[in-house]
């Protein structure tokens, strides 16, 4: 799968990320669009970086993984900011 963030910068999750690392970002593309707030999100992702895959332990971050979380928060503040707008 390929992955664009807003700056422009295009990731191939199969060349530029671990089994492991894709598997804490299936997950996190979930709680991108249920997650409450950001701090909720950033929990799910400490955990998700913690437990590893299949509990096999912490994942540390790529630089890779790290810029496309990074564009996951901005992607929820986003649909968090628009959903408080339209309540107005």
């Amino acid at each position: 799968m390929i992955i664009e963030t807003s700056n422009g910068t295009s990731y191939d999750t199969t060349r530029d990320l671990k089994p492991a690392e894709r598997h804490v970002l299936q997950k996190l593309f979930l709680w991108e669009s249920i997650a409450k707030n950001l701090q909720e999100f950033k929990q799910k992702k400490k955990e998700a970086l913690l437990k590893g895959w299949n509990n096999s332990g912490p994942i540390e971050e790529s630089p890779a993984l790290r810029a496309i979380i990074r564009d996951l928060e901005k992607k929820v503040l986003h649909r968090l900011s628009n959903r408080t707008s339209n309540r107005e």
